[in-house]
């Protein structure tokens, strides 16, 4: 992909909405916006519906009215989808390859998502047969830290069915000597466990002890920031904005102190400590409000943004970048809703997704690859052992953490002044599902207990 710099002799325009172009993308000068769209629509296969004749007009501020024209004149400018890499990280796949010229026939066959259906993989990260909650991601982080999904190797995939209670042993109760090589792959697991009847079993004498530990780490108490707003006050952007970050102040102290009672405290250097929180405060935070604080994020700040009505001009400035995150932050909502993810899952998936080897400035990492492989085993054990009847459960909760991974790192994007309409629009849409479907008492968690 080349870029240009603020050049004036350099200004051009984008091929498929006029917009600035910043340069060349899947073979031809296109703006950012119209590069992650037609990325998004080839790599999670969307198929879309023009509700005029198949001709809307294409500007920047007419461009998001039609996916479908707007796809659809990607296509007819040139866009190479063969350009776009197959891992869904940012970069082309090819340097080399320019804009192609496809036939009316190949144009009607990728609308019509007929391709996306011959190309389909056999086993996909499966959504138990619900469209509505088809994933905006393929699953890989586009965000600035690699996510989980990315050190998967597709060419060295492991059983999970067929360890040994010694293999565990290993990792769960011992320091590893050897170095780190390989997550277990998910998709070859999930494809193969759901191949097999469930059976069942008991639990590792290890695993309960570690999770109880990771369960008693957890600050469960509800939020104290006043989200209670008298009936008839109009809630302004500035004051939205305010309890947002009073929320965020929070929500931070408790990952400070949850760092403080892990059982691995000790372990670590307060550098590498510092470190990792950093780099992951924001999926800790996302994680927390998708689990064991959802009741007042989707309840009471959901009502605070419900008396917040955002202006014209709010409105039309809301950016590419914001329209992204709320699509996936409603998918996600949608995912651990379906999931119900227990407090003993969410404890390990928050310890997994914070002892994250690959971000820079770390000092001991084989450290945190043991422990991350830890809480990894001890996560499939406890998961596999509560649900036999679930065996895709597993790697569905696993790959939950690359989206917020990616949400994560495209909501540095938004500009702050757009995160009260951002808000109010994912917290409106996500309590509207939930008042439609809603069948229990607990929107995302449940807690299990014993053994």
């Amino acid at each position: 992909m080349d870029t240009w710099e603020d050049d004036p002799a350099d200004q051009r325009t984008c091929l498929i909405c006029g917009d600035r172009a910043t340069g060349l993308h899947y073979g031809i000068i296109s703006c950012e916006g119209c590069k992650g769209f037609f990325k998004r629509s080839i790599c999670n296969k969307r198929v879309y519906r023009c509700s005029r004749d198949k001709n809307c007009e294409m500007s920047r501020k007419q461009r998001n009215r039609c996916q479908y024209c707007r796809l659809l004149k990607c296509l007819q400018m040139g866009m190479n989808r063969k350009a776009i890499r197959e891992d869904g990280m940012p970069g082309g796949r090819n340097k080399s390859i320019g804009p192609v010229q496809i036939t009316e026939e190949e144009i009607e066959r990728i609308m019509s998502g007929q391709e996306f259906k011959e190309d389909a993989p056999e086993h996909t990260w499966g959504n138990n047969g619900d469209s509505d909650h088809s994933s905006p991601s393929n699953g890989a982080s586009e965000g600035n830290q690699p996510s989980p999904a990315s050190t998967l190797s597709s060419n060295r995939s492991v059983e999970m069915n067929g360890y040994t209670a010694a293999l565990r042993d290993q990792y769960i109760n011992t320091s590893m000597s050897t170095h780190y090589q390989l997550l277990p792959h998910l998709f070859s697991y999930a494809a193969q466990s759901g191949l097999l009847a469930p059976q069942p079993r008991s639990l590792y004498p290890q695993s309960h002890p570690l999770v109880l530990q990771l369960v008693a780490a957890e600050d469960l108490a509800p939020l104290t920031t006043p989200m209670l707003i008298e009936d008839g006050y109009k809630v302004t952007q500035v004051e939205l904005f305010a309890l947002l970050c009073r929320l965020a102040d929070e929500l931070l102290f408790r990952q400070i102190s949850w760092i403080k009672k892990l059982p691995f405290f000790c372990e670590l250097s307060i550098e590498d400590y510092t470190c990792l929180l950093s780099s992951t405060w924001q999926e800790l935070i996302l994680l927390s409000c998708l689990t064991i604080y959802s009741a007042q994020i989707f309840g009471d700040l959901a009502d605070v943004t419900a008396k917040y009505t955002p202006s014209d001009d709010e409105l039309q400035g809301f950016s590419e970048d914001g329209m992204e995150v709320m699509e996936r932050l409603i998918y996600l909502f949608r995912k651990f809703h379906q999931l119900k993810i227990s407090n003993e899952e969410y404890a390990c998936m928050k310890a997994i997704n914070f002892l994250n080897q690959d971000i820079r400035g770390l000092s001991n990492i084989s450290q945190l690859e043991q422990l991350n492989k830890r809480y990894w085993y001890v996560c499939q054990d406890y998961t596999e052992y509560k649900y036999p009847h679930q065996p895709k459960r597993f790697p569905e909760i696993m790959m939950c953490l690359p989206e917020i991974r990616c949400i994560a790192g495209k909501l540095v994007n938004v500009p702050l002044e757009q995160l009260p309409l951002l808000f109010k629009a994912v917290l409106h849409s996500c309590k509207s599902s939930l008042t439609s479907y809603r069948t229990g008492p607990s929107p995302c968690v449940t807690t299990s207990s014993g053994n």
